[in-house]
């Protein structure tokens, strides 16, 4: 009997089963519906709401400056860049140009959360494939960076540094000796995350060739972020449309083509290295200036439609108001990356076994409450 009469004989049949809403490598309360035939995932139904909040519905019971509090919530790993894209909106409207302190504050800021950020996920993403010691070292480097945000703004989290107008503090006078020593530290450290994990054959075989997204098909979805880049589209924010001080560095957009799972990972280790150039052409030239611009203690957008759109951890974050003329918007919505993310995971993960499923997910960077607003 042939291989192929074996095959004719087995009958197999679809089922369902739950992935989640406390699946570990969800990283969060999101449920996945998959219907399989034995290993083989033929549709994958992600059901949302688990952590929702009406994010978006209290904005418009909330002051503007109030407005900052609740964004770093959604994805709390770009808390920073989350808050200064309400400021963003909220000072085009007002027509505010903060000081070039500000500005390159913010973008240090910013880029010390997207690495931040990159090292947890990559930590994590290296214990889903069944690495754990992956997870042991990004959180020793990732503890530098969170010590200097206690130290800047008292936070370590969920920030509320960015106000409308500024900064809610001046930087510690400890900030430029801390983040330099940090860079120089990290600079030593990164390559280690490439030969613990990068070039690891398990890792690879568990890659490469896993969940392709063309680029046609990331630009038709919406994709940005790490996830657009690693199939060749060219979606970052920082350079298609500069803000705060990202128009005065030079710094590479990482793009590969390959569009599978080990694209986008090195897409995001390659990301780390520009962060760290961004920060070292900044950190010794950050300009004397004051850190708020002045502002009414009440803040009145004028009517009308008010847009901004920044590049956090996960990709394009938008941040749209519509303003009625007084002290509460009358409409706020925010478009996260990660939803608009997630909507490609059914298309991608066709035909594929479960285990690929986590690591695709992996490689996706899911933050659930950026999902679930």
């Amino acid at each position: 009997m042939t291989d192929q009469d074996v095959k004719n004989k087995i009958k197999t049949e679809e089922y369902f089963i739950n992935m989640g809403p406390q699946h570990p490598a969800a990283h969060g309360v999101l449920r996945l519906l998959l219907t399989i035939d034995g290993e083989i995932i033929k549709n994958v139904e992600p059901d949302l709401g688990y952590i929702h909040r009406s994010i978006e519905k209290m904005c418009e019971r909330d002051s503007y400056q109030q407005i900052v509090h609740l964004t770093d919530r959604m994805d709390y790993l770009s808390s920073n860049i989350n808050n200064e894209a309400v400021c963003l909106a909220v000072e085009k409207g007002l027509e505010i140009e903060v000081s070039d302190r500000v500005k390159v504050i913010r973008t240090i800021i910013s880029e010390l959360t997207r690495l931040a950020s990159h090292q947890l996920w990559w930590g994590v993403m290296g214990m889903d494939l069944g690495a754990l010691t992956t997870y042991f070292y990004a959180f020793r480097d990732r503890e530098m960076i969170n010590d200097i945000f206690e130290e800047t703004c008292g936070a370590r989290l969920t920030m509320n540094y960015n106000v409308p107008g500024g900064l809610m503090y001046d930087i510690h006078p400890n900030f430029v000796k801390r983040t330099k020593e940090f860079i120089t530290h990290f600079k030593t450290k990164l390559p280690e995350y490439d030969r613990l994990l990068t070039g690891n054959v398990i890792f690879e075989k568990r890659t490469k060739g896993v969940g392709i997204l063309t680029k046609e098909d990331a630009i038709s979805y919406g994709v940005s972020g790490p996830v657009a880049r690693g199939s060749g589209f060219a979606s970052d924010v920082r350079k298609h449309h500069p803000y705060s001080a990202y128009d005065r560095v030079d710094f590479k957009e990482i793009l590969f083509t390959e569009g599978d799972t080990y694209s986008r990972y090195k897409v995001r280790i390659a990301e780390m290295w520009e962060s760290m150039s961004i920060i070292e052409q900044l950190i010794d030239n950050i300009p004397e200036g004051e850190i708020k611009a002045p502002t009414k203690a009440v803040i009145k957008l004028p009517k009308g439609e008010f847009y901004q759109r920044v590049e956090t951890a996960r990709g394009e974050l938008g941040v749209y108001i519509n303003s009625t003329g007084t002290k509460n918007p009358y409409r706020v919505k925010f478009r996260s990356p990660g939803f608009s993310n997630l909507s490609v995971l059914n298309h991608i993960s066709k035909g594929v076994k479960i285990a690929d499923l986590v690591a695709t997910m992996a490689s996706f960077d899911f933050v659930i409450p950026d999902i679930d607003r």
